[in-house]
């Protein structure tokens, strides 16, 4: 069984200058999965840090609320699917 890797909230938030509120607030908008332990430590799995980090630097950077990164989140899943459809349509065009 493969074991997921977990970075502390608090570490990731240390390392990035930023307050740990808005990593609850992107669970809150389910945008990440937040992991408790026994001792009520909080952590993100590490598959999900990129997301993570493209959605501070568009709150931080860009000053795009968590409205705004809900709607950014839908558009970017859409055009991932629409890329996969194309590719599939392509690849039967061609077989």
């Amino acid at each position: 069984m493969k074991t997921e890797q977990l970075i502390s909230v608090t570490t990731f938030c240390k390392s990035h200058c930023i307050e740990p509120t808005f990593i609850h607030s992107l669970a809150k908008y389910d945008f990440v999965e937040i992991i408790i332990n026994k001792n009520n430590e909080a952590f993100i799995a590490e598959k999900h840090l990129q997301d993570v980090e493209r959605m501070m630097r568009l709150h931080y950077d860009l000053n795009i609320n968590m409205e705004g990164i809900d709607a950014i989140q839908h558009l970017l899943k859409q055009i991932d699917s629409l890329q996969k459809e194309v590719i599939t349509l392509r690849n039967k065009l061609h077989a």
